[in-house]
């Protein structure tokens, strides 16, 4: 006989479903996939790769959806037939709930790949990550989350990529760009924006006081090139350089590396990443179309965050999430009040629930603001 309590979670499942379900055209959605397959049928369309590419794109986005979909519909199927066997013997109760616990894991895939539907939310990505005041003490909680982000790939199978670094002095960095790519790494990252605070024991200070650290950090699509973006080339600044990182001989005695500064914003990006200087600058004006395109998403952000009266302080930029280390341990993301008493767990890389709370509740923000 199954429970009260397994009936319930199955239906609370299934309303569940039925909700997100609900908020797609599915016709609309197998129409445009038709339409896409089509024109990607034509050997002309090849011809211009930029555009065959973000077709491939768009319609593998609408597969997964509609594939995802017909494996929640599956597990549900398969629990309906666990769920008959179990009523007439009790040794299919166990199986029944690993079911649930499958649908219940499949549900919420689908809605966080309902939810990643902005328009560069499947591009690969750029995190760059910048100390505040503090020195050495801040440059290492800067380095401390650089490796929390880098263990959060790692587990997702994210490529990283460190695009630009200056070491501390001491300890820690200066500064680091990282390069994210893997399947909706700007979608899932994009929240991560904003300051984040550290409050600890300092292994630095000799009388072992408490130190509160902040360290900022900045979310931007990778992208060739944006149609509402120019970019003229009298406004930029090129600089070369040696790098000073890793890459071998080449890199180190050659001035491969490069640093672009947009006039007009004071925007600065740099790459040295490449053996060759020509690749280096072609990621850095990827940076740097993906910066400028970033601020005027910011602009359109907050335009519509004041227009939610009292909650206009629940911004984009400011302190997001403090992670505390004494006195006691607590690791709380100010905007959704998420909240973990692992922070261990945080700082390796266990950043999955707060991704998924902020999708979540920026998602309704928007839904109210429509």
């Amino acid at each position: 006989m199954i429970s009260y309590e397994i009936n319930s979670k199955i239906q609370e499942l299934r309303d569940k479903f039925d909700s997100i379900k609900g908020t797609l055209d599915l016709e609309r959605m197998k129409e445009k996939l038709r339409e896409i397959e089509n024109k990607m049928s034509d050997p002309s369309i090849w011809s211009d790769k930029r555009q065959a590419s973000q077709l491939g794109k768009e319609a593998q986005s609408f597969r997964n959806t509609l594939e995802l979909l017909k494996d929640v519909e599956g597990e549900f199927e398969n629990i309906d037939i666990a769920v008959e066997l179990a009523s007439e013997d009790e040794s299919y109760i166990h199986h029944v709930e690993e079911l649930v616990a499958l649908a219940s894991r499949k549900v919420r895939e689908f809605e966080l790949t309902i939810l990643l539907n902005g328009k560069y939310d499947d591009n690969n990505c750029f995190v760059s990550i910048h100390p505040g005041a503090g020195g050495t003490e801040s440059q290492d909680w800067a380095s401390m989350l650089m490796r929390m982000y880098t263990r959060w790939a790692e587990a997702n199978r994210y490529k990283v990529t460190i695009v630009d670094e200056l070491p501390g002095d001491e300890a820690g960095i200066k500064s680091v760009t990282l390069n994210f790519a893997g399947p909706y790494a700007y979608g899932k990252l994009k929240f991560e924006a904003g300051v984040h605070r550290l409050v600890r024991i300092s292994p630095f200070d000799a009388n072992h006081r408490r130190h509160t650290s902040f360290a900022s950090v900045s979310v931007f699509p990778e992208m060739e090139e944006v149609p509402e973006i120019e970019i003229r080339p009298e406004d930029l600044k090129i600089d070369t350089y040696r790098s000073g990182g890793a890459g071998g001989q080449h890199v180190n005695k050659t001035d491969s590396a490069v640093r672009i500064t947009h006039l007009p914003t004071g925007i600065v990006v740099a790459c040295q990443t490449e053996r060759s200087q020509h690749q280096n600058k072609a990621n850095a004006m990827k940076m740097l179309y993906a910066k400028l395109f970033e601020i005027e998403l910011e602009k359109k952000r907050n335009e519509k965050l004041k227009l939610m009266g009292d909650q206009k302080d629940i911004s984009w930029g400011n302190q997001i999430r403090s992670y505390v280390f004494q006195p006691y341990t607590m690791v709380k993301d100010h905007r959704t009040e998420t909240e973990t008493g692992d922070i261990q767990s945080v700082m390796d890389g266990d950043i999955e629930e707060f991704i998924e709370k902020e999708l979540l509740f920026f998602s309704a923000i928007e839904k109210s603001l429509e």
